[in-house]
C-alpha cells in the first residue's frame, strides 16, 4: 500500500485564502440600495458595457451610476426605468436578489433519503443529507452518508465530474484515487479532483461509513 505523497499533504503554513467563512457583511450590504446595484452592475457586465457607455445610453452620469452600482444612492422609480430601457429587463429584475429567498434543510437523524446511485449496485448505501437546486451560487452540493457493509463490493473506479470530500466515521477501507491507494480510519479525510478514478479498493473493517460531499458546476 502506498503512503500518501508529499505533495498530497496540507501545507504547514498557514494558507491565505480569498474567503474569510466568519465574515459579517456589512449592513450596506443587506440592504434595498446594495441589491439594486448589484443587479444593475450584473446586466451591465453581461452586456458587455462599461459605466461610460450605460452613461452615453442612458443620460446619467458616471458619478451616479457609480454611486447607484455601490449601493451608495437609492435611485428614483424613473431612474429605474431609464436602466430597464437600457438592459432591455422589467424594472422588477433590479430587485430579485434583495427577494430571493435563500435555502436551508434540516434534517433529522434517521430522515435521511435512501438513493440509488452507481455504486448502489455494488452493495454501497448512500443517504442524502439534503439538497438545494438551483441557487446564486452557481455551485451544486451533494452531501451523503454512504455505508459499506458485508455485502459491499469494492469498486475504484467512480467518476465524475467536480471535487468530493470524504470524511471517515466508522470502520476503515483503503480508498484509490488514480493511481494512488489511501488508507482512511475515522478521523481520516480524503480531498479529491472527482474526475480520476477513485472508489474504495479494500474493505479492511467493516461496517465502514463516510461523508461524502461533492460539488460541481451548477448546469
Amino acid at each position: 500500500m502506498e503512503d500518501l505523497p508529499d505533495s498530497g499533504t496540507l501545507p504547514r503554513t498557514k494558507p491565505a485564502f480569498d474567503q474569510d467563512p466568519h465574515r459579517v457583511r456589512e449592513i450596506t450590504e443587506r440592504n434595498l440600495e446594495a441589491a439594486i446595484g448589484r443587479e444593475v452592475r450584473n446586466f451591465r457586465r453581461q452586456q458587455g458595457m462599461t459605466v461610460a457607455d450605460l452613461a452615453n445610453i442612458t443620460g446619467l452620469s458616471i458619478g451616479m451610476l457609480s454611486k447607484i452600482e455601490n449601493g451608495n444612492t437609492s435611485p428614483s422609480l424613473t431612474t429605474l426605468q431609464v436602466l430597464s430601457h437600457a438592459f432591455s429587463v422589467p424594472v422588477t429584475a433590479f430587485f430579485r436578489s434583495y427577494e430571493e429567498r435563500r435555502e436551508a434543510q434540516h434534517v433529522r437523524a434517521g430522515e435521511h433519503i435512501e438513493i440509488e446511485r452507481r455504486g448502489t449496485r455494488s452493495g454501497h448505501q448512500y443517504n442524502l443529507l439534503g439538497h438545494i437546486g438551483s441557487n446564486s451560487s452557481g455551485v451544486v452540493v451533494e452531501p451523503y452518508i454512504i455505508t459499506l457493509t458485508t455485502e459491499s463490493d469494492t469498486f475504484p473506479a467512480f467518476q465524475h465530474e467536480g471535487l468530493e470530500l470524504l470524511y471517515m466515521l466508522e470502520g476503515e477501507v483503503d480508498y484509490r484515487h488514480g493511481d494512488q491507494i489511501y488508507s482512511l480510519k475515522p478521523g481520516d479525510s480524503l480531498f479529491f479532483d472527482a474526475d480520476a478514478p477513485h472508489g474504495p479498493e479494500g474493505l479492511v473493517k467493516l461496517p465502514a461509513r463516510y461523508l461524502s460531499v461533492i460539488s460541481y458546476p451548477q448546469g
